[in-house]
């Protein structure tokens, strides 16, 4: 039996397996700085000679650069089955990159990583917007020698950056794919995401975002997780998977001063808060939760009608049916807004906003004939 090796792509790196790229300078849209940043990223395929056949895949608030598994990370991602050979995004022809956002904690230069005198940024960590996020992916472009992309593709904060790609940079973009967000964060979005940010600040331990070594902020943090966790699902899964069952072995209904038990829905919530605690730094999810309320295409550059009117790049726009975070209606607006009679591809899946991670199969091939994949 023969055994080949697999050949590097056009970027000179074997597919696969998380990898950094230092870009310099950055300049914030707030007028922050960094005198140098990298981004962490992960790549599936092979990048063609003419680098033609590249796709931008972004992801959500708290993900990662891991969207499927790869020869070097076997671990199921989280798009599993719409990246890959044969699949929706076939890597068999596509090259795609996933890159971590500015500001996170998988590899990218966020508030835990150091200073050029070797201590964490913490709380002087810039504020960052979607636009700088943008700026800072179109570098990691720069850096891998891609010109454009044949389409940008994201749900939630993924989709508010593909938009954002689209508005800032269309000469890079032939197609974009906004899943379960629209063309700004409304004061809704806003109003649930400051609840988020006011937990972490207020916890003890956050210390101004100076807790570097520890001990973490992890209550702040885990409730600010279960406020963003109740926004993703919808009230109809809750009632379904939980209704009001005690969880087993413990009394919700009370005890004679306080209450010690809980309901199965408070435990689940315990369990989503305990598993990001342990994955996600708490100063990475103030940053970017911000930035996601600054998102608003047309901040500086005129009516948001006038800017989603002159977008030019193909455009596929889906929400997901249950979504009580970024309701349908806001998908349907930004459709409205674009050039063209745009058509709003729904999700139909009852657990609400993460529709958009465990059911995008439903409308992934229309994805891929609209965005020429």
């Amino acid at each position: 039996m023969t055994t080949t090796t697999p050949q590097p792509t056009a970027t000179g790196l074997p597919e696969g397996g998380l990898r950094t790229q230092l870009i310099g300078a950055l300049d914030f849209e707030t007028g922050g700085h960094l005198p140098e940043a990298e981004i962490a990223y992960e790549t599936w395929g092979r990048l063609n000679a003419e680098k033609s056949n590249a796709v931008l895949v972004l992801h959500a608030l708290t993900g990662s650069t891991h969207v499927a598994a790869s020869s070097g990370d076997p671990e199921e991602g989280w798009w599993e089955g719409v990246v890959g050979p044969g699949c929706a995004i076939d890597t068999n022809t596509w090259f795609v990159i996933a890159p971590n956002i500015l500001g996170g904690c998988y590899g990218s230069t966020g508030p835990s990583s150091l200073d050029p005198e070797g201590d964490p940024w913490g709380s002087r960590f810039p504020f960052t917007t979607i636009r700088d996020s943008v700026h800072a992916e179109a570098r990691l472009a720069d850096a891998l020698g891609i010109e454009r992309f044949q389409a940008v593709i994201g749900g939630s904060m993924g989709g508010a950056r593909a938009l954002e790609w689209a508005a800032t940079y269309p000469d890079r973009v032939a197609g974009m794919a906004v899943i379960a967000c629209g063309a700004h964060s409304t004061a809704e979005q806003i109003a649930f995401a400051q609840a988020q940010v006011q937990s972490i600040n207020l916890d003890p331990n956050f210390r101004g975002g100076d807790y570097y070594p520890g001990p973490t902020p992890d209550g702040g943090l885990g409730i600010a997780r279960k406020i963003a966790h109740i926004t993703y699902r919808s009230e109809p899964d809750m009632v379904a998977r939980f209704g009001r069952a005690a969880q087993p072995e413990e009394n919700p209904f009370g005890e004679p001063v306080r209450r010690q038990g809980r309901y199965q829905v408070e435990s689940y919530l315990d369990y989503q808060a305990a598993k990001l605690v342990k994955r996600f730094d708490a100063n990475s999810y103030l940053v970017l939760t911000e930035a996601l309320m600054s998102h608003d295409v047309s901040r500086g550059r005129g009516p948001e009608a006038e800017v989603l009117g002159s977008i030019r790049v193909t455009p596929f726009i889906a929400a997901v049916e249950s979504d009580r975070l970024y309701f349908p209606g806001q998908s349907q607006e930004l459709a409205r807004q674009l050039p063209g009679d745009v058509p709003v591809h729904m999700i139909d899946s009852p657990i609400g906003h993460d529709g958009f991670l465990t059911d995008l199969d439903q409308v992934a091939a229309e994805m891929t004939r609209v965005l020429g994949l």
